[in-house]
């Protein structure tokens, strides 16, 4: 059993970017594929991106074209782009298992927060 600790976390102005890491406890060699997953307030966790070993992404929410995901032998980096606030969440690593449904997955480890937002206080002023 691999385990994820999960960094990089932050608040971001909307159309911004993030990258976002995480270290596996052991080597991801043995490893068919690794995925990052959100859980968005008051919502189920979802598979966000997946890496297999051959390099083949999967996508299972809206951020085609805008997330990246790359593996090294014990990290792997989501880089997130074009932000948006619905991609507000908590995002955690894990080992990607396709034929099993992500609220059946374990040891989850922490997760780190990512929120999309203008920021508190911040005005918007629209001209006329």
């Amino acid at each position: 059993q691999v385990h994820f600790v999960e960094s990089g976390g932050s608040l971001v102005q909307p159309g911004g970017s993030l990258r976002l890491s995480c270290t596996a406890s052991k080597s991801l060699r043995s490893i068919y594929a690794v995925g990052w997953f959100r859980q968005p307030p008051g919502r189920a966790r979802e598979l966000v991106i997946s890496r297999d070993d051959s390099g083949r992404t999967e996508y299972g929410a809206d951020v085609r074209g805008r997330f990246t995901i790359s593996r090294g032998n014990a990290m792997v980096h989501l880089q997130m782009n074009e932000l948006r606030p619905e991609d507000t969440a908590v995002y955690y690593c894990h080992e990607y298992l396709p034929l099993t449904p992500v609220s059946d997955y374990i040891d989850w480890g922490q997760g780190t927060q990512v929120t999309v937002d203008w920021g508190q206080g911040t005005q918007v002023t629209v001209s006329p």
